[in-house]
């Protein structure tokens, strides 16, 4: 081997280190400058209130006492390892925290997806594939669980690719991933389905005498992968809890996260389907069974709810890897170049400066910016309004439901769906939003409500400007306020 050579070896050893931790420091600055747009859905404001609690109380709800319609009902929280951290930020530095940390998931994701590429296919098809990853998901980078768990979800699946290709079972030392992701958001349950389509491709290809051997290797792993799942505090009833809101039905199709993708203007996601199609015309790409099956299961997914989709825009690019890599050559990589002290040595301080500017880089951009919640999900004025009127039970808009929560006054719903139930939700809906608005009434009379809190341009308000018994008493931009009419005419209110 020539000298010349040799360090080329090792200049590419460092770089597969170093791009992955260069993309990661570029999405999490990126994510930091836009991080008012990762403040846009009121389920943060839940999942911060239940992460203080647990904190507070350490220990963890087994029942709701958050809403004054479902009160003492069963419901547990799959993402109370996420909740803690996005509460333990927030009481640390208001909303940068969550902003922060949300940034630090995007960040550690795309590193991860580089790092894993970049043994296929080379580090720039890598990074290109990062950015469109990361386009894609742009609709659903909020501060909430799943974002937190989104680098478990790649390394997971990137790691099963991997054995897989080897023609090999994966490593037990793995199983530490899935418990952690049971523990941070119920989507732990894509990593468990994942196993048996990602084993036949292991076990197609292996040798006819160790195929038997082999698939038993995986089907251990995959009960132990189980069995980690169940490593939280509420055990097997996570796996109950991840579950419950794919029993939800109809009411899966008006929330927006889980409404299927819209092809009726062009989107990033409709792009995206069109180059895979186009890549695998143009290169004439032969896939396993095993690997079709994988890309239609997440394009499936993806077209079904759009909350999917950064899964499909992760995950694809792993599943092809292996093909990918074999229709682009790139020069050979010695792995012992990277054991080389001066590779390591560099590494080491390229590491260190990278996380040094970054950290300098939010210091510098938090002491001039102040991140706030999007104004539409909060509707202050009005809260301080049915507060001084000491109302007991508010009718509330959906997205309103996490704002509530945050200010310690009970809800009529929010967005545990799973909570509620489909019929419950789908009446809400129905009566809110005009389908059948003779409901409106029935609701209000047997929740015994006091006052309605509802998103000003949405038709409930203007229902109840038309039903006897009832008065507005405040509007503004984001939301609507009526109130109990008293028999003489005025406005109710109810004392404490």
């Amino acid at each position: 081997m020539s000298l010349s050579f040799a360090n080329s070896i090792a200049v590419q050893s460092r770089a597969r280190t170093l791009v992955p931790l260069c993309v990661g420091a570029g999405a999490y600055l990126f994510f930091l400058f836009v991080g008012d747009t990762l403040l846009q859905d009121s389920d943060s404001f839940w999942q911060i209130k239940i992460g203080q609690w647990i904190l507070d109380h350490r220990a963890l709800p087994y029942t709701d006492f958050y809403s004054f319609t479902r009160t003492g009902e069963t419901w547990i929280s799959t993402s109370w390892l996420s909740q803690v951290l996005f509460a333990f930020s927030h009481a640390q530095w208001d909303w940068a925290g969550p902003v922060i940390l949300t940034a630090i998931g995007a960040a550690l994701a795309a590193a991860i997806f580089v790092y894993l590429l970049d043994a296929q296919i080379g580090a720039p098809r890598a990074v290109l594939f990062a950015m469109l990853a990361l386009l894609l998901s742009l609709h659903h980078v909020l501060a909430r669980p799943h974002i937190l768990a989104l680098p478990v979800m790649v390394a997971w699946v990137g790691l099963l690719m991997a054995a897989a290709d080897r023609k090999s079972a994966p490593s037990w030392y793995w199983l530490p991933l899935m418990a952690l992701w049971a523990n941070l958001h119920g989507g732990f349950v894509l990593g468990l389905a994942l196993i048996g389509p990602i084993s036949l491709e292991a076990v197609e290809h292996a040798e006819k005498g160790k195929r038997l051997s082999l698939f038993m290797r995986w089907v251990l792993f995959g009960v132990a992968a189980l069995i980690a799942a169940c490593c939280t505090p509420y055990g097997w009833r996570t796996l109950m809890g991840a579950t419950n809101i794919l029993s939800l039905g109809e009411l899966l199709s008006l929330i927006f996260e889980w409404m299927p993708a819209n092809f009726a203007t062009f989107t990033s996601f409709e792009g995206a389907l069109l180059g895979l199609i186009a890549l695998g015309y143009y290169r004439g790409l032969v896939l396993s069974a095993p690997r079709i099956f994988l890309i239609l299961f997440l394009t499936w997914s993806a077209l079904t709810h759009v909350r999917s989709i950064e899964a499909f825009a992760f995950l694809v690019p792993l599943v092809l890897a292996k093909p990918l890599g074999e229709m682009f050559s790139r020069p050979p990589v010695d792995a012992t170049g990277a054991d080389r002290w001066p590779a390591r040595y560099v590494t080491a301080i390229g590491a260190l400066m990278i996380v040094a500017a970054s950290w300098t880089s939010t210091s510098l951009y938090m002491s001039h910016h102040r991140f706030t919640f999007t104004m539409a999900q909060t509707p202050v004025a009005a809260v301080d309004l049915l507060e001084k009127l000491g109302v007991q039970r508010i009718f509330n808009a959906y997205q309103f439901g996490g704002y509530l929560i945050s200010r310690d006054i009970p809800v009529y719903v929010d967005g545990r769906a799973e909570l509620y139930g489909e019929k419950f939700v789908m009446d809400f809906f129905k009566a809110t939003e005009g389908k059948k608005p003779e409901l409106l009434p029935r609701l209000l009379d047997q929740y015994k409500i006091d006052a309605t809190l509802l998103v000003a341009d949405a038709p409930g308000p203007q229902i109840l400007d038309q039903l006897k018994g009832w008065k507005r008493i405040y509007a503004d931009d984001i939301a609507v306020v009526h109130v109990r009419e008293k028999a003489d005419g005025g406005a109710a209110t109810p004392s404490k």
